[in-house]
């Protein structure tokens, strides 16, 4: 027998960012419902008060039939231990969700990445700069875009800079305490933004944002990489960062400034960790790994929470 769902809220990807998204919609007293494959993590959501849909974007006999959805959050991570490849989750999957959805959900919000700008010269783009990926992610996430933007025109794209947050530079941390060479261009631009703004990001799109629009989410600053590395050095005492030789070229697009003024401007959204400044001094204090938490509202009406699971990594420090 095939199973049907109505929900106001539908996350699929309820990892890193979702669960924060899902923890502002709960505490406005919004019903939450998030696809995951796992029983395990099934449970994890009941306790926080949302409820698990269990099925695989891979694997489309295992998903419900959704009868009515009001407003669907796409946050698509890449489980690398699953052994799919980024097409078959982010494109596949997608195609699979949009078969399993007789009518279109009434709002879409889908996080995608600023790595379908495969600008390398240090230039500022901005939502209307061409999209011309050069590296594999890029050009994948601009298929995924492509394809909802066929299928459902009305859904909104937050194509999101490096996400950062608690947990995500502990390796990054003990790199730089043991003075371990960092690759890539020490001089070429990095654009980030902690995940908290991002759920903050994500609901100014939801409520505020036109229809069939396309949305920049990024901190207010841009910086290089070797300004990002020495930023952190500077927060746990470590030496300055070292560089490996030789590893000078920038390919893939890793080398552009990305602009939030349309979002700023035209959504009100203000970032609470406008630079890494404000975000790391957030980031590298102790944190507890088992609740997640919604981050404070710095948005009109908007609200945020936090944990794992990959969404789209733009830009690697």
């Amino acid at each position: 027998m095939t199973t049907t769902l109505s929900t106001p809220h539908l996350i699929i990807g309820c990892g890193y960012l979702g669960q924060r998204v899902a923890a502002l919609w709960h505490q406005a007293g919004q019903a939450v419902h998030a696809l995951t494959r796992s029983e395990a993590r099934a449970d994890e959501f009941r306790r926080h008060g949302w409820h698990p849909v269990l099925g695989d974007l891979t694997q489309p006999q295992s998903l419900p039939t959704f009868t009515h959805i009001d407003t669907l959050l796409l946050a698509v991570g890449l489980d690398r231990q699953a052994g799919h490849s980024q097409r078959a989750v982010y494109v596949d999957g997608l195609a699979h969700l949009i078969a399993h959805c007789p009518a279109p959900p009434r709002r879409v919000i889908s996080v995608s990445s600023t790595s379908v700008y495969g600008q390398d010269a240090g230039e500022w783009i901005d939502e209307a700069s061409a999209t011309e990926p050069q590296a594999e992610n890029g050009q994948v996430c601009l298929a995924a875009e492509r394809l909802l933007q066929e299928r459902w025109p009305h859904a909104q794209i937050v194509r999101s800079a490096g996400i950062y947050g608690p947990g995500r530079l502990i390796a990054r941390v003990e790199q730089l305490r043991t003075g371990t060479p960092l690759t890539g261009r020490p001089d070429a631009w990095l654009n980030l933004i902690h995940v908290d703004d991002l759920a903050t990001a994500v609901l100014a799109v939801a409520e505020r944002a036109a229809v069939g629009s396309t949305w920049l989410a990024v901190d207010n600053q841009p910086l290089t990489r070797r300004e990002f590395y020495r930023a952190i050095t500077r927060r746990v005492g470590a030496p300055e960062p070292r560089f490996a030789d030789g590893d000078l070229a920038v390919s893939g697009g890793l080398n552009k400034r990305c602009s939030n003024r349309r979002l700023r401007e035209e959504l009100g959204w203000t970032p609470r960790y406008p630079t890494i400044e404000e975000g790391l001094t957030h980031v590298l204090e102790p944190t507890s790994p088992d609740e997640p938490t919604a981050p404070a509202s710095s948005t009109p009406r908007s609200q945020g929470a936090r944990p794992p699971v990959i969404p789209p990594r733009p830009e690697r420090p």
